[in-house]
């Protein structure tokens, strides 16, 4: 019943081991598969000898050879303290020609060498013999037979021992451990074989201190099978340099043994920083620490220039203030280290990692390793970094992963990795740029592309430091720089390696010395010249020194000879080359060339070395094959496992790029940007439900292959797998010898429905467990089950596994002890199966099943409770406070963003039973895309429940439920679902249909919604589908008439909803009306206004109009009726509007005439015409004569003004105004006599009222005056003053009259009587206007008064005595009158002739000097001179005027 787990459920879904270094899993299976032969060797001869202890013999005692003392690596001081390692020059030792010392072969071998001596002595010596003619090998096999006969005799004590009285015994290393010298990033494992009993414990040691796995994860590994114990360290380095001690322990006693790994590094290729010791994580004391890594990070996606951070919540437990993991981070293996690229940050209890600047070098799988001396835990996702934006369209992506190698003075190999997008067009090739490390200047090292992704930049200054990049460049223009490399420096190897100092003791650096130069020699010849690369754009020669040279350094002259000939030329003829390296240009391609080295100091120059063979000129390395079949497999839902077969005969392969593309779009885009070794990678990112086809293509140092053929389209989508364990068993009910058990619903069901479920059992006797056993064969589908054959008063404990069509789960762990029992109490027992659905942002609906056990009586009625997830125990809380009978409760009191926990209570007549399980935390939010369901009613009246779900999977259904139970029956609803909506149908819904219904989507996040069908819904819903299935066109407006233009009749109405395919019939008096000259039909399907307009209306068209409209199966109609007085009123005004449009055709008047008075008094006339050209003419007409304007008559912007200006009793009249032009002719006429000129008089002399001041009182040499102002004076304006409120009756006591716009009344000494109210009356013909003011008669008040009015206006009239003696002027004489004047302010002058201001001019001429004199002169008196003058002073006090009257007479008529 085991079911197997795939790989990406072991540790965590989105994480797969294909990830891990391929040079790692390398190592690791050599030494499985090595530990799996060395087992099956022990296995098959274990058939023969009785011990295995005995299966290895030393080399030493097989043969007495003579053997070589062990040479020694360690470096001793005078006190004998270990100070480093050294390790000699090999020069030639064969066992290193091949650069390792213990290699695979040679462990099979020596493997197969033990196997065939285990079968000489255990066959009873029998072994075939070679006859040999030699007496050395004589002696060799007479010296084994000796050895080989001692064992026997040791073989057969060894087995007397082992009888029961004699078997215990202290332990014995049969096998001790070998030691090693290694290479840097090999691994390594260390054996012993050990006898004893009882069986030994073993430890090992590293320099005396316990090696522990966990405190170090994945460095080491510790087995133990059959008394073979192993140590294996993977990818060593310089700290495991050291003696290791393996210790056996029993009771009998206590035996060690040892062994040295000596770590070595190729010369060269020694780091810039070495490894700090390893410094022991704090004590812990015993306490063993849990650790889990929560809310991590999932697959992530950038771009180059981006920041990024990676975290994850870390919870460690117990929790101590001051202890601190070990927090690691990974990328592909590597650890990293903090630096400007990337940094790192521990808070107490979340581990960040923070990707400051993006580039396509940080792609990869990144893993966060949290140890603790007691375990480690470890998240891994994958990042991927896509390329930045292009400066350039169709630029070509930015190249990566940038190095330098072979350091030298002044040369050093710039390496790079071409990128997976090359813009649209093949990459023509790559410039690099140097910069000098303290400048900001970036100078080009090559003139011309270079399509080989290694580059040889000489010309480096010795002892300074660099910076390199590269660019990439296509037809469309460069692309971006690549990320820097790491800072070089230009200098010799040696002298770098001197730079770092004297080794630690505990580094375990190994340091390659070699003899001091002489002094005064001319150097020798360089050694071993080769030519280490050759393309068709350079060749590179590299060389040893000499072992003779001087003193001082040596340099270098490099010569060529073309292949055939003997002439040599020197290539670097000016300047030598410091370091042992050169690199040739503007070498012939296709020629075959020979080159050769001297050395040069001060003494001279030495021989020339060796010359190479010819080297043709011409790239070697040749562009890998393409790869072959490419399978594509799912993974998850976003992901697809893609694997692909090797590029065949692949020299000096880098990786490879996988593509992917949309089925049908021929749009290929990449899924790494970072070449992968392997053969197997996981492209993220991917569409759910689209279909992929994916190609790979290779790449090594020459460019990149052409693509692989394309896979098999595939659709993403997640794999099924078995489910994760059920976890949260209880039980439900027990009886004496069963029990019920529930559990919870496994986290993860791998992708597929669930199945069925398969517990287990064992008992627990005195605390130990038993054996499990199946409790059922059959899968049971529920998440409840009973176990029978139990026995009563026992302990048992429980296990439940989930199944799919995957196969069966791990299975969970062991339940809690339970002790079957039969239970007796009253109260009902837990409920279970706790379900939450429906959870939005306030709301969630909480099911759950009844208890099994019952109680002493039926439950009857259920009680929730509720918390918050980080509450303490006792804040539980009810959530009803009575009993609800359904298995199911809306919980409506959430706040949103607050996570809840909820368990459910039953109860019977006896009280409330045990609380059930706790469901899992629950956040109360509404998630993006949640939808609800919609309750439809169609066109026939069906009415249905509808369900829309965006987030399906090919896996997904739609199950519907009333009152939360699955509906199985048909009759009363139908479901159809297609794609991603589901539609339930009522088939005929009545009363029995009430209820809550739901629609929960499977495999989704929860997608679920409700709808409730209560009473009154159910009588909407009826009445809505009697309305669907018997339908009328809804009308937005009933039908209307209206006049057009023309006087056209329209008759019309709007329909609120009505298709394109409706019909419209019109109908008059019952007979149908059809489109003519007299109708004219219109339909606006796009706005639903249907009308009908007629020109004109006959008095046969009285009677009643109807428009009738169809649309499918819906109808109305709307009729209106013209009869009687509403017929002719409407046939009038359409008559009036025809005659109006033909008017408005010519020139006409849009406002007929009408007069206007102003503030001032001025009558205006006026009108506004339209439709008027330069040639209409204006005329106006009064009583039927032409009156001629002038310019009073205005004609701009479609007005026509005549202004009356002093208008009197001579205005009145009709007055007329005809416009005319070609096109015809329009008048317009104003009645101004009887009552139309009365109402124009009584506006103006309302205009006067209002203008009026208010009364005033002035003192006067005659009495007191009381005056009032108008802005204009009407000689017909009618005026009345008041006293008392009675009219005043006028005599030569108390006058009135009017000076200019003064209208005042006179009292001639006043008295007693004049006292009181006193008020001026205007006439308008309406209401009039009254100004009043009060006459008090205080004496001060009035001496007063009239000391002001003296003050600030006084006038005194001085007439020349002639003037004053006579009133009579001669014709054609002058005339000069005076008056002195005084007031303050200045008073204002104004001379009237018959009570009309006169204007200076040459006849009247008027002056005022010094603001005193004011003096009035008609040069050339005449006839007209005659009349009525005044003379008007008036300032903001008061008014003062006198008058005389002037005659003239001609001398004649006087004689």
């Amino acid at each position: 019943m085991s079911g197997s787990t795939p790989f990406y459920q072991k540790h965590h879904r989105h994480y797969d081991r294909g990830y891990r270094s391929k040079e790692l899993e390398s190592a690791v299976s050599q030494y499985q598969s090595s530990s799996s032969s060395s087992y099956a060797a022990r296995r098959s001869s274990s058939r023969k000898i009785p011990l295995s202890s005995y299966s290895g013999l030393e080399e030493s005692r097989l043969s007495p050879m003579p053997k070589r003392a062990k040479p020694t690596y360690l470096a001793m001081d005078k006190e004998n303290q270990i100070i480093g390692y050294v390790v000699p020059i090999f020069r030639g030792s064969q066992e290193y020609a091949s650069g390792f010392s213990d290699t695979e072969e040679a462990r099979v071998k020596e493997s197969a060498g033990y196997m065939a001596r285990r079968n000489l002595f255990t066959s009873g010596l029998e072994m075939e013999r070679t006859e040999q003619t030699s007496r050395k090998v004589s002696m060799r096999e007479s010296a084994e037979r000796i050895s080989l006969s001692k064992r026997i005799y040791e073989n057969e004590e060894h087995h007397k021992r082992m009888n029961k009285d004699s078997l215990m015994h202290a332990p014995e290393f049969v096998i001790k451990p070998r030691s090693h010298t290694v290479w840097e990033k090999q691994c390594v494992r260390l054996h012993c074989t050990v006898s004893g009993w009882p069986d030994p414990r073993v430890v090992w040691y590293k320099n005396n201190v316990t090696i522990d796995p966990m405190a170090h994860p994945g460095k080491y590994k510790l087995e133990s099978s059959y008394n073979v114990h192993s140590l294996e360290i993977n990818r060593c380095d310089f700290d495991d340099t050291a003696q290791y001690r393996v210790s056996a322990m029993n009771s009998k006693g206590e035996l060690s043994s040892f062994a040295s790994i000596v770590v070595k590094r190729f010369k060269g290729e020694v780091e810039e920083a070495l490894p700090m010791p390893r410094h022991g994580l704090i004590s812990e004391y015993g306490i063993t620490f849990d650790t889990h890594i929560v809310d991590g990070f999932g697959v992530s996606f950038g771009r180059e220039g981006e920041t990024m951070s990676l975290g994850a919540t870390v919870i460690i437990s117990p929790n101590l203030a001051r202890y601190q993991p070990e927090v690691q981070w990974y990328r592909d293996d590597v650890l990293l280290q903090p630096s400007k690229w990337c940094h790192m940050h521990w808070s107490g209890d979340k581990a960040t990692l923070t990707l400051t600047h993006l580039n396509k070098e940080d792609e990869g799988l990144y893993t966060l390793r949290i140890t603790t001396k007691s375990k480690y835990e470890t998240y891994s996702a994958y990042v991927f970094v896509r390329d930045a934006d292009a400066e350039v369209e169709g630029a070509p992506g930015a190249p990566l992963d940038v190095k330098c190698q072979d350091a030298n003075k002044d040369y050093v190999i710039v390496t790079w990795k071409q990128p997976a997008v090359d813009g649209g067009s093949s990459i023509l090739g790559y410039f690099v740029d140097r910069c000098e490390v303290g400048t900001t200047h970036w100078s080009q090292c090559n003139d011309t592309p270079i399509k080989f992704a290694r580059f040889p930049v000489t010309g480096l200054v010795e002892g300074r430091s660099y910076t390199f990049r590269v660019r990439a460049v296509n037809k469309s223009g460069m692309s971006r720089p690549s990320r820097v490399s790491e800072v070089v420096a230009a200098m010799d190897p040696a002298d770098r390696a001197r730079m770092r100092g004297t080794s630690a003791p505990w580094t375990g650096q190994i340091i390659v010395t070699e003899e001091e130069p002489a002094e005064g020699v001319v150097p020798g010849k360089p050694k071993e010249l080769e030519v280490t690369e050759a393309t068709k754009n350079y060749v590179v020669l590299s060389w040893k020194p000499p072992g003779e040279r001087g003193h001082e350094g040596i340099m270098y002259y490099v010569e060529k000879c073309v292949s055939g000939t003997d002439s040599w030329q020197r290539v670097n003829t000016e300047i030598p080359v410091k370091s042992p390296r050169f690199a040739l240009f503007d070498l012939a391609e296709g020629k075959a060339y020979s080159f050769r080295v001297r050395c040069c100091n001060s003494a001279g120059v030495g021989e020339p070395s060796e010359a190479t063979e010819a080297t043709t000129v011409g790239d070697k390395l040749d562009i890998p094959s393409a790869p072959g079949r490419v399978v594509p497999t799912r993974n998850t839902d976003t992901s697809v496992v893609v694997s692909w077969e090797a590029s065949r005969d692949a020299k000096e392969l880098v990786g490879y790029y996988i593509e992917a593309s949309i089925v049908g779009s021929n749009k290929f885009e990449p899924c790494n940007n970072k070449p992968v070794k392997g053969t197997r990678f996981i492209c993220h990112g991917l569409v759910t439900g689209e279909s992929y086809v994916f190609r790979v293509k290779a790449l090594n140092a020459a460019g990149l292959s052409e693509c692989s053929q394309e896979s098999e389209a595939i659709e993403v989508k997640a794999a099924i797998a078995s489910p994760t364990p059920p976890y949260g068993i209880s039980v439900l009910e027990c009886v004496r010898d069963s029990m019920v058990l529930a559990w919870k619903q496994p986290t993860f069901i791998g992708g597929a429905d669930i199945t069925g479920y398969f517990v287990d059992y064992r008992e627990v006797i005195n605390g130990v467990p038993g054996t499990w056993h199946e409790a059922n064969v059959k899968a049971v589908s529920d998440r409840a089950y009973r176990v029978s054959d139990l026995k009563e008063n026992r302990k048992y404990q429980f296990q439940v596994r989930a199944a799919n069509m995957a196969g069966v789960g791990i299975p969970s762990l062991p339940s809690g002890t339970f002790v079957c029992e039969e239970w007796t109490i009253a109260v009902p027992g837990p409920p279970h199966d706790l379900q939450v659905t429906e959870v939005r942002a306030n709301t969630l609906v909480l099911l759950y099943k009844p208890p099994v056990y019952q109680g002493r009586d039926p439950v009857n009625g259920f009680y929730i409770d509720i918390k918050e997830a980080d509450a303490e125990e006792e804040a539980w809380r009810g959530v009803n406070e009575k009993a609800v009978l359904t298995n199911y409760m809306k919980i409506k009191t959430l706040k949103e963003g607050e996570t809840y926990v909820f368990r459910v209570r039953a109860q019977n007549k006896a009280g409330v039973g045990k609380a059930s399980e706790p469901t899992e935390p629950v956040l109360a939010e509404t998630k993006p895309g949640t939808t609800e369901i919609v309750v439809d009613v169609d066109d026939d009246g069906v009415i249905s429940m509808n369900f829309a779900c965006s987030n399906l999977t090919p896996d997904s259904k739609f199950v519907w439920s009333k009152n939360y139970e699955e509906i199985t029956d048909d009759t009363r609803i139908t479901v159809a679902t297609s794609g991603g909506k589901s539609k339930a149908t009522f088939n005929m819904l009545a009363e029995d249909d009430i209820g809550i219904y739901s629609c929960a989507v499977t495999h989704t996040d929860g997608a679920c919604s409700s709808y409730t069908l209560s009473a009154e819904e159910l009588k909407k819903l009826l009445e809505l589908s009697h309305d669907h299935k018997f339908p009328i066109i809804p009308l937005k407006t009933e039908l209307a008439v209206e006049l057009q233009e023309k006087g056209r009749i329209r008759f019309w109405l709007q329909a609120e909803k009505i298709s394109a395919n409706g019909k419209i019939e019109y109908v008059f008096n019952d007979n149908s009306l059809s489109q003519g000259e007299k109708y004219k039909m219109n339909f606006n399907k796009d706005t639903g206004v249907i009308e009908m307009i007629m020109e004109s209306l006959l008095p046969e068209d009285e009677g009643t109009f109807t428009f009738q409209l169809q649309d499918g199966k819906a109808t109305n109609q709307s009729s209106l009726v013209l009869i009687g007085d509403v017929f002719k009123g409407l046939q009038k005004e359409s008559a009036f509007m025809r005659k109006e449009w033909h008017r408005k055709q010519g020139p006409h008047f849009v406002e007929y005439l009408s007069y206007e008075v102003t503030p001032e008094c001025c009558v205006i006339l006026k009108c506004k015409v339209g439709n008027i050209k330069k040639e209409t003419v204006a005329l106006w007409y009064k009583d039927g004569r032409e009156v001629k304007g002038d310019e009073k008559l205005t004609f701009t912007e479609g007005v026509l003004n005549l202004e009356i200006a002093q208008i009197s009793k001579k205005d009145a009249g009709v007055y007329e105004i005809v416009l005319k032009d070609d096109r015809g002719q329009d008048t317009s006429t104003l009645n101004l006599t009887e009552q139309g000129f009365r109402d124009l008089m009584n506006e103006v002399f309302s205009n006067i009222a209002n203008s009026s001041t208010a009364l005033k009182i002035q003192s006067t040499d005659e009495g007191i005056r009381l005056y009032s102002f108008v802005s204009y004076y009407n000689e017909a304006l009618q005026v009345t003053w008041h006293h008392k409120d009675s009219a005043i009756a006028f005599t030569d006591r108390i006058k009135s009259g009017v000076v200019g716009e003064q209208l005042w009344l006179q009292i001639t000494e006043p008295t007693e009587k004049d006292k009181g109210k006193y008020a001026i009356e205007f006439h308008d013909g309406k209401g009039g206007l009254k100004r009043t003011v009060e006459l008090s008669g205080q004496g001060e008040a009035t001496a007063e008064a009239a000391a002001i009015a003296e003050r600030r206006c006084q006038y005194r009239v001085p007439f020349r005595t002639h003037l004053i003696m006579c009133d009579l002027v001669s014709l054609h004489q002058a005339l000069n009158l005076t008056c002195n004047i005084s007031g303050e302010p200045l008073p204002e002058v104004v001379w009237l002739k018959n009570e009309r201001e006169i204007v200076s001019d040459g006849h009247y001429v008027m002056k005022l000097e010094a603001g005193k004199y004011a003096s009035f002169t008609i040069t050339t008196v005449n006839t007209t001179d005659s009349g009525k003058y005044s003379i008007l002073v008036k300032n903001k006090y008061g008014t003062e005027s006198a008058d005389f009257t002037v005659s003239v007479f001609s001398p004649d008529s006087k004689k």
